[in-house]
């Protein structure tokens, strides 16, 4: 197979990526805040229109919300120092090694930055990739679409909606009903179990 398709399938940034091993667990992020706070003033904030969940455990919206916004020194304070690497400066994870990719647990999983519901357990499935990967989004509002064209490649970069967390990239080589393959990192996700979803309700969601 051609280098440049077979990178394209693979969704991954250099071939290297298969002849290293995994790294070991990342550090603890020294201090926490709400990552759902935007840093940005009253007068230059920035809205979104985005789907979460309420104190039910239901998806509803969309609701209108700030983007979250933080400087690079924020984020770094609230990631580990992998998590920052790919979810703020759009690196990739080793093929293989993501703790999500063999997650087979009923749930949802949000945004490792702001917490945005992503992607949910019943669009995942095995590509064979390396990477957690999902034939779609558990609302399209929440995840955006960005022309990539870096390695020299054209691809379409996915990136959640609320914080721009670099999420990785959509193909069309996926699986019925949408044709599509959501090929993202594990550092860019967090999980919540189906019977926890109220625990990531969203205040602007009401009860």
């Amino acid at each position: 197979m051609h280098r440049r398709i077979l990178l394209k399938w693979l969704g991954f940034t250099g071939v290297e990526l298969l002849l290293i091993g995994c790294d070991g667990p990342s550090e603890k992020p020294p201090e926490k805040e709400n990552p759902a706070m935007p840093a940005a003033s009253a007068s230059t904030m920035v809205k979104v229109k985005v789907k979460v969940f309420n104190s039910k455990g239901q998806l509803v919206g969309p609701i209108e919300m700030p983007k979250v916004i933080k400087t690079d020194a924020q984020w770094q304070k609230l990631l580990t120092p992998s998590q920052y690497e790919i979810a703020r400066d759009k690196g990739t994870e080793r093929p293989f090694c993501g703790t999500l990719l063999e997650n087979h647990k009923t749930g949802v999983y949000t945004c490792i930055c702001c917490g945005l519901p992503l992607f949910s357990s019943d669009s995942k499935f095995n590509s064979g990739t390396g990477w957690p990967s999902f034939f779609a989004p558990v609302a399209e509002e929440n995840v955006t679409e960005h022309t990539d064209n870096s390695m020299l490649m054209s691809r379409t970069e996915i990136l959640c909606t609320r914080c721009d967390c670099h999420l990785g990239h959509v193909f069309d080589d996926g699986p019925r009903p949408t044709g599509l393959r959501f090929c993202v990192n594990s550092e860019s996700l967090s999980f919540t179990p189906s019977t926890d979803l109220a625990k990531i309700a969203d205040p602007a969601a009401g009860s």
